[in-house]
């Protein structure tokens, strides 16, 4: 059955698994919108191209399945420019969907002109491609949707002309058998785990590209000790006694790494974000286990690199150890992890004041399946590492790109991809305001969703910064809005705790509430 290509590519994208699209409608993509409910999808109406942007974002971390946003021409695309390169940093399977106009060469002065839409999406995504016609539509559209499922993922922008989506097409062809991840061999396999039984030392480092695994049965066979990165919380359970934390950023777990004669890292870059540093600091060889080549680049004389799944590999080995020996004792001092620990957490105290009492009292009642969303807020700085995740993948955050404004449009993503189960954002009062506009969004959909707002009054982290580096403070403070009549006027509650008992209840009355909930943090509760 012919209809209108806009139609027809709504109705392929339910039939490869997409069940919400977040998007603006505008003059130019109104082709995209015809055939929405007929396909049986859900459309959610952000305020913002940002904001879909990032809602998709939070919808594919959330789920693992793409996220896709709906654009127009011009101006949406590049108010989405922001979220896609947040997602690249991040490895997040992101799909921007937009209408292009026809002819850029020939004509000026048409509505939403912009000389090449297509390279400026190119600069913030894996690839950025146009279809002319229906079946280069469907075929860029099965790539993108491929690529997520057997490579790094990371987003994809495909433009359509608005004549061309307004066009009749034939239906897209039925969806392919799915494809799979690489993995390594056997030979790498077995390689690798005689490396590791014949360390002295051995140092786990997984990473958010870990999407499960047999981590737990890995390093009670191998006696091995652990750090995870940001990305990576909760793989490692917090009882675990040889598991350094996610502390990789202080800068004496450098010392600790160069304990270690064998470093294995799974499903991490080791980036500047991770490490803030140059190096991770061991002088041993270290194997890395990755599904994408470029992290594989670049390795030292002795070192291993394996292209494969992670979270496969961590699988096999746990089949395959039991085979070779019995669970081997511990190779480092369960007693001074600890006290290295310790330590570390009391430098986040001193460093970032208030920040471990309230993060201690928020996990103390946190539901145990609750999905985090934060910004770039010293709050979530020190929360990052102090707070221990009892599930992995249940706190995201805006690593590489580092962008403001994340967290309320993520989390809102977040929670239409989690009906029922609880969901919560994490701002500060200035990167708050860059995309607060979304509480409309959230209010129209009816999002049980605590916002916790973390108000110093000021960009506290630049303040630190410039005094670190002996500049007089300038430019750090800005007038707030009053954030509770803000919420309200949008029809969202609105709370000021003044305790930290007050701020628990408030957070578990929040997740029962039938429209989202502004809880103002100020450092106050630990006075």
């Amino acid at each position: 059955m012919q209809r209108p290509l806009g139609a027809q590519i709504s109705h392929m994208l339910k039939a490869r698994g997409v069940d919400v699209i977040f998007g603006i409608p505008g003059v130019h993509n109104v082709e995209m919108y015809r055939g929405i409910e007929e396909a049986g999808i859900a459309h959610v109406l952000a305020r913002h191209e940002q904001g879909a942007g990032f809602m998709a974002d939070g919808y594919a971390r959330a789920t693992g399945r793409p996220g896709v946003a709906y654009v127009i021409t011009g101006p949406g695309v590049l108010n989405a420019l922001t979220p896609l390169g947040q997602a690249y940093s991040d490895s997040v399977p992101v799909l921007m969907l937009s209408s292009s106009l026809d002819d850029v060469t020939s004509q000026r002065g048409q509505l939403h002109q912009m000389r090449d839409q297509r390279a400026a999406a190119e600069t913030v995504c894996d690839w950025s491609a146009e279809a002319r016609a229906p079946a280069a539509a469907y075929r860029l559209i099965d790539r993108a949707l491929s690529e997520f499922a057997a490579s790094r993922p990371r987003p994809k922008a495909l433009k359509v002309p608005i004549p061309a989506l307004g066009a009749l097409a034939d239906p897209a062809p039925a969806p392919a058998a799915p494809v799979a991840l690489p993995q390594a061999s056997h030979a790498q396999l077995y390689d690798a785990i005689e490396a590791i039984l014949g360390a002295r030392r051995p140092l786990f480092v997984f990473g958010g590209g870990v999407r499960g695994g047999a981590v737990v049965d890995v390093l009670r066979q191998t006696g091995a000790a652990s750090f995870t990165t940001y990305a990576g919380r909760g793989l490692v359970p917090p009882d675990q006694p040889l598991h350094f934390g996610s502390y990789l950023a202080r800068p004496d777990s450098a010392s600790v790494c160069a304990q270690a004669d064998l470093v294995v890292a799974l499903g991490t870059e080791l980036s500047e974000v991770d490490l803030w540093r140059d190096a991770l600091g061991h002088g041993g060889p270290m194997i890395r286990v990755d599904i994408d080549p470029e992290v594989l680049a670049g390795l030292r004389p002795g070192d291993t690199g394996i292209l494969g799944d992670a979270a496969a590999f961590l699988d096999a080995m746990a089949v395959a150890i039991p085979a070779r020996v019995e669970d081997r004792a511990p190779c480092w001092d369960a007693a001074e992890v600890a006290r290295t620990r310790a330590r570390w957490r009391a430098e986040v105290q001193a460093e970032r004041p208030g920040v471990v009492e309230v993060s201690d009292a928020l996990r103390a009642v946190m539901p145990e399946d609750a999905m985090i969303y934060s910004d770039m807020t010293q709050f979530a700085y020190g929360a990052k590492e102090v707070w221990d995740m009892p599930r992995p993948h249940h706190w995201h955050h805006p690593f590489g790109f580092g962008t403001l404004g994340y967290a309320l449009p993520a989390a809102i993503g977040g929670a239409v991809a989690r009906r029922g189960r609880p969901t919560v954002a994490i701002a500060g009062d200035y990167g708050f305001q860059y995309t607060l506009q979304e509480l409309g969004t959230a209010v129209e959909l009816g999002l049980s969703l605590p916002i916790l707002l973390w108000d110093n009054a000021k960009l506290g982290e630049i303040e630190d910064a410039m005094v670190r580096s002996q500049i007089a403070p300038n430019a750090v403070v800005a007038r707030n809005p009053d954030f509770l009549a803000l919420a309200k006027a949008y029809g969202a509650r609105a709370a000021e705790p003044a305790d930290l008992s007050a701020l628990q209840s408030a957070l578990l009355e929040a997740f029962e509430a039938p429209v989202p909930t502004v809880i103002r943090m100020t450092r106050d509760l630990v006075s």
